[in-house]
Formats: C-alpha cells, sequence, structure tokens
C-alpha cells in the first residue's frame, strides 16, 4: 500500500494550525476587548485567565511553521515573499503584546503604556493573521515554482476587510473565553458585550463569503456544482444556528457559562472547514497544489516520525495546563506577581 505522505502532511498542518488559531484566537481576543472593560481591576483578572496558557498557545503556530518549511518547501518559498511584510507585523505584534503581558504586572507609573502595547500588539497580530487568510483565498501568483507578484500585492480591499473580520471574530472569541473564565460584574459586561460582538461576527461572515464566491469564480464553482452543493451545504446552515444558539443562551441569564465559547469556537472551526473547501489540494491557490510543492518522499517520511512524536507530547502539556488552571477567575486570585 503507498502512502499519500503529502496528505498526511496537509491534514496535519491543517490540525496543527487550526489549534493555533483557535487557542491563540482567544487570548488575542482579550486583548482587543481590553479597552471595552476597564473596571478597577478588569484587566488583571482578564489577563489572569489566559496566564498559565497562553505561551503554550504560540507553541502551535511554531510548529506549523516549521511543519510547513519541512513538509511543504516550495509552498513555503512562495507563502513568504508573498506576504512577508503582514508577516513581520504579525510577529512584531505577538512581541509587543509577549512583552506587555510580561512586564504590565510589575509597572506602576508606566503600566498605561503596556495596556496599550498590548492591545496594540494584539490588534497589529490579528489584522496581519486576517490579512495573509484574505491573500490566500485571493490566489497567488506563481510561475515556475517562485513568487511571481510583487511586495504589496497583498494590499486591496478584500484582504483588508478580512483582516477586520478576524479583529471580530477574535474579539467575540475572547469574549466568550471571559464568559467562561469570569465572574460578578466583568461576567456581567462580558455577556453584554458578547452581544453586539456576535451580531458582527454574523455580518463579517456573511459578508466574506459573498465576496469570496462572487470574485472567485473557482471557489463558487467549488461550492455551488452539484452533488458537491448537498455534501457542503450543512457547513453555513450549521454556522447559523450556532449564531442562534449563542443569542439564544445569552438571553438566558443562569446558562452555562461555557456554552457561547463552545459555539464561537464551533464557528471559527466551521468557517476554517470552509476556507479548507475552498482551496483544497492546493496549498497555494489557484495552481500549487500539495503534491507539486512537497518535499521529497524519505524528507517527508523522516519528519513526519518526529511530528508523531512531539504532537502527543504538546497536546499533553496544553491539555494538563488547561485543567490544572480550570474553573472561575475572581478579582485578587494569584496571578503574575
Amino acid at each position: 500500500m503507498v502512502i499519500d505522505l503529502p496528505v498526511i502532511w496537509a491534514a496535519l498542518i491543517g490540525f496543527v494550525v487550526f489549534l493555533y488559531v483557535a487557542l491563540d484566537g482567544f487570548d488575542l481576543g482579550i486583548g482587543l476587548v481590553f479597552p471595552l472593560l476597564n473596571e478597577p481591576g478588569d484587566r488583571e483578572v482578564m489577563l489572569n485567565t489566559v496566564a498559565p496558557v497562553w505561551d503554550g498557545n504560540e507553541t502551535w503556530m511554531v510548529l506549523g511553521g516549521a511543519s510547513l518549511f519541512a513538509a511543504f518547501p516550495v509552498a513555503y518559498s512562495i507563502l513568504l515573499p508573498a506576504t512577508y511584510l503582514p508577516i513581520i507585523a504579525m510577529l512584531c505584534g505577538l512581541i509587543f503584546r509577549g512583552v506587555a503581558f510580561e512586564i504590565r504586572a510589575k509597572a506602576r507609573r508606566t503600566q498605561h503604556l503596556w495596556d496599550l502595547a498590548f492591545m496594540g500588539g494584539s490588534a497589529v497580530a490579528t489584522f496581519a493573521q486576517g490579512v495573509i487568510l484574505g491573500t490566500l483565498l485571493q490566489g497567488i501568483p506563481v510561475q515556475d515554482h517562485a513568487y511571481a507578484g510583487g511586495p504589496f500585492d497583498w494590499f486591496n480591499p478584500f484582504n483588508l476587510f478580512t483582516g477586520l473580520g478576524l479583529l471580530v471574530t477574535y474579539a467575540a472569541l475572547g469574549c466568550g473565553w471571559l464568559l467562561f473564565k469570569t465572574d460578578g460584574d466583568l461576567r456581567r459586561r462580558v455577556r453584554m458585550l458578547m452581544w453586539p460582538l456576535t451580531v458582527l461576527l454574523g455580518l463579517t461572515i456573511g459578508v466574506v463569503s459573498i465576496w469570496t464566491t462572487l470574485g472567485q469564480p473557482a471557489v463558487a464553482d467549488r461550492w455551488f456544482a452539484l452533488p458537491d452543493l448537498f455534501f457542503f451545504l450543512p457547513v453555513p446552515v450549521l454556522v447559523i444556528a450556532a449564531l442562534v444558539g449563542i443569542f439564544l443562551t445569552l438571553r438566558r441569564e443562569h446558562e452555562r457559562d461555557h456554552v457561547p465559547f463552545m459555539l464561537t469556537l464551533a464557528i471559527l472551526f466551521l468557517g476554517y472547514t470552509g476556507f479548507i473547501i475552498s482551496i483544497f489540494p492546493h496549498i497555494i491557490p489557484p495552481s500549487l497544489d500539495i503534491w507539486e510543492a512537497s518535499s521529497p518522499h524519505s524528507s517527508q517520511m523522516f519528519t513526519l516520525v518526529g511530528a508523531f512524536i512531539i504532537i502527543p507530547i504538546i497536546l499533553t502539556y496544553n491539555s494538563m495546563a488547561y485543567w490544572v488552571f480550570r474553573g472561575k477567575v475572581r478579582q485578587g486570585d494569584e496571578g503574575y506577581h
């Protein structure tokens, strides 16, 4: 039996990237809602909800980048020059956010500046990730297995809108996490904030979906051709059901607080599934598929052994962190000192 290593690696990288987006998404989202929640002690509680896990969440981004380089070096060599500036902006934003996270707990006179760094870093990193997503959706020009575009091809209305859309998505995800992890007045304010963010999330998903299908005939053909339409139809239907579920949950004051967070995660997963449906088997749409972009069979097999060792280890210590620090976080709980 011949093992199709490019398909296995594509599935692994897709899994790793989704874990990064889901896990780092909600703590980036906390930075995005930081300006809207500024009662005394609020921000300390918000940061304490992610203090034990936020740096572990970013492990998945490092693993995803390394895996892309190892398994699909041609795609790596095309994607980077196509999105150099957004990638640099994302890394700078993540650096500012990480430094601010660590230092603001010790700062006194300059704490407000570190709050700005945390908010700005979260916003820049999120927006840049959305621009990269939009660039992939629109397609990247490739010639002779090399990037054939310019340094600013990513700068267009669609990509800028996907950047804004990801800001809304991460903010809603962060709000859901805070609803799940906080109590008292902060929980009440977060619950109120979740309403408009969910409305914006639904509108953003609708605009991006319509814009993509109108602007990309190949994507429209993939979604609306028969019989594929019947297989893919559950994705938008489930998105609508999840949005309705969030609204119904928010109306019930004593509903379980984890439900909005889980439904927002479900929407994120469904959106990610829609993205995969739109581009697969291309890794650099519209012309480079996973088989053309692959490294040699021996290289993929060798690195696959390492991936099967390291991924369970990362999953284990991430899961332990979430389990050990489960439960509500309240003002006065131990945080960063």
